[in-house]
């Protein structure tokens, strides 16, 4: 593997991934308990959601270097940017080659779920590009707002609310009321992985005047937010499981490690290793909650 194609990897945060695909294979153990699953469905959904990350990453890498968020001495993997490895052009080339692709697939992918150019695909086009784009202004872009304090929202609406609400829709097109809770619960661990991201690099974003919430919180305010995001994740699945039927346990064992995350977080004056065991926890929750109602 040559250097080059190890860096644009590197950049791409593979680790991320498992989080990204969480509310999407949620959607699909949503749509299977309420006899609405397609497997082509399930594949374009996965492979534009891949897509949609990626370019996410590679806009979040070139941002923060843009804006002033990633210093030399910053805590954490270096970014290819920052490090040189990859120019600001070429970064900016690799994330417009990725929204392209992630339109195309994206295109695809509503196509096949209504059947052609319906009123319903039009409306999820709309959803597709507003995607696209707030994985772009993300951090980079004359305003970002992820320097003003609203990514936590955005991941939750993004990653929870839009990923397993309307993955499910494209199966079912329609609406299940219960399906609401385990979506909060993606988007609330979606946003746990964001919170140690933002934890790890308070001084670095409050330096570049990047004003996530640890930033305005402080760290010790900073742990119980995290808390009360891991409890309204569980929290959300009582009350999902509470009105399914024939639901089996293995959901419980999720618990055990979002709990452990928690206390990890709490006592680590670096917590960027436990950044990529929730992001991991998140994809043992789905799982673990698919096959517990299916």
């Amino acid at each position: 593997m040559s250097i080059a194609v190890k860096d644009w990897l590197s950049a791409a945060r593979l680790r991320t991934l498992p989080l990204a695909l969480s509310s999407i294979i949620m959607g699909g153990f949503l749509a299977a308990k309420f006899g609405n699953f397609n497997a082509t469905i399930f594949v374009l959904a996965c492979l534009t959601t891949i897509l949609l990350q990626v370019l996410s990453n590679f806009a979040n890498d070139y941002g923060d270097t843009q804006n002033g968020a990633d210093l030399a001495d910053r805590v954490g993997p270096a970014r290819a940017v920052q490090s040189g490895k990859i120019s600001p052009q070429q970064m900016f080339r690799g994330i417009i080659s990725l929204g392209v692709c992630s339109l195309i697939a994206g295109v695809l992918l509503i196509y096949v779920s209504f059947g052609g150019f319906t009123q319903l695909f039009w409306t999820f086009l709309a959803i597709g590009l507003i995607c696209i784009l707030a994985a772009y202004t993300y951090t980079a872009g004359k305003k970002p707002y992820g320097y003003s304090g609203y990514g936590d929202i955005s991941v939750f609406i993004f990653f929870g609310l839009v990923g397993v609400v309307g993955s499910y829709f494209l199966y079912s097109k329609s609406f299940h009321p219960q399906i609401i809770w385990p979506a909060i619960s993606c988007g609330a661990l979606a946003t746990g992985v964001l919170n140690i991201n933002n934890l790890r690099d308070i001084n670095s974003d409050k330096t570049a005047g990047k004003i996530t919430i640890p930033v305005r919180i402080g760290r010790k305010n900073t742990i119980v937010y995290h808390w009360a995001i891991l409890l309204v994740a569980i929290a959300s699945t009582f009350i999902f499981v509470g009105n399914i039927e024939n639901v089996k346990p293995y959901y419980y064992f999720s618990f055990a490690l979002i709990i452990v995350n928690g206390v990890q977080v709490s006592k680590s004056s670096n917590p960027d290793p436990y950044l990529k065991t929730l992001a991991l926890t998140s994809l043992a929750y789905v799982l673990l909650l698919g096959l517990s109602i299916n």
